[in-house]
């Protein structure tokens, strides 16, 4: 079982090789058995090696005589660890979860009664739109990872319409989409904002499929676009334009506009300005374009000292 969540057969190797290895094993099936998720068992998994580690170094070895040593065990936990908790009440739910676990572990290792006590919520909008999970799984063939996604998003469209008086999907508008996309975006990265789009209208064309809807409300969700370049700025204050300019002290450019003019000195209003910003106007040899490629190497170098 410890196989579906480490790679490495070196980490396998050395949980079992614990005093508590076989149980370990056991308990990561008896999660996966009763429906807990793969990131919970995998979370788990860490800690009740650290508590075999832990009474072993008790001079512990036996399971009914461990249970005694589960909350000193927690506390020495916390005080390794708890630093990662950002309020008190995720230290307490971080303590709760470590303490319930490696209860759970050495009561089923002893043969006792184990309760999991864990009520799986039904899929989001399951009474509205019965048979959507199943439409996911089976004809969309999508994975229970992308699945996890669809069981997100619907939650909170769930709540909105709950929040909204909505009762039926029947009576669903353009503008209560719209709304809810408003309300939502601000808060979520746009890869998040685009998947969010994309499940809602994967459900209303299922909707419209089954009659749950009278028309096909897809056209309502409006997917925002991604661009590789937009956080690029579109235009640059003085002070940075100030700051580029004091990172150049010379530039090497060619003979043609603006760069150079048919005045005195072949000089432009261009190479002028940099003058009188102390900065060197060099210019190639005429004929040899190759020489150019110094002035785009300088453009390069300021840029690089305008990020900095």
């Amino acid at each position: 079982m410890l196989e579906h969540y480490y790679v490495k057969p070196s980490t396998i190797d050395r949980i079992r090789d614990s005093w508590l290895g076989s149980q370990i094993d056991d308990y990561a099936g008896w999660m996966e058995a009763n429906g807990y998720s793969s990131r919970t068992v995998f979370r788990r998994l860490p800690p009740l090696f650290c508590f075999a580690e832990f009474a072993q170094r008790r001079g512990c070895i036996d399971v009914t005589s461990a249970l005694s040593l589960v909350d000193e065990f927690v506390s020495e936990w916390l005080v390794r660890h708890g630093a990662e908790a950002k309020t008190s009440a995720s230290l307490r739910k971080h303590a709760i979860d470590i303490g319930n676990a490696t209860r759970q572990m050495l009561r089923l290792a002893s043969g006792g009664p184990v309760r999991h006590n864990r009520h799986r919520r039904p899929f989001p909008l399951e009474s509205e739109v019965p048979g959507f999970q199943k439409y996911l799984r089976t004809e969309c063939g999508l994975m229970e990872s992308t699945i996890h996604g669809y069981r997100h998003h619907l939650h909170e469209f769930g709540q909105y319409l709950r929040k909204a008086g909505i009762t039926s999907l029947g009576d669903l508008s353009p503008a209560l989409l719209a709304s809810f996309i408003v309300e939502c975006a601000p808060g979520m990265a746009p890869c998040t904002r685009r998947d969010l789009c994309c499940h809602l209208k994967v459900l209303l064309r299922f909707c419209h499929r089954e009659g749950i809807t009278d028309r096909d409300l897809r056209g309502a969700v409006g997917m925002p676009q991604v661009y590789r370049l937009a956080d690029v700025p579109r235009s640059i204050t003085w002070d940075e334009v100030r700051r580029t300019l004091e990172a150049v002290d010379r530039i090497r450019t060619d003979n043609g506009a603006p760069f150079a003019g048919a005045g005195l000195l072949g000089l432009s209003k261009l190479s002028l300005g940099w003058m009188k910003l102390g900065i060197v106007h060099e210019r190639i040899q005429p004929g040899r374009p190759q020489q150019n490629g110094r002035h785009k190497s300088s453009l390069t170098v300021a840029k690089v000292s305008w990020k900095k």
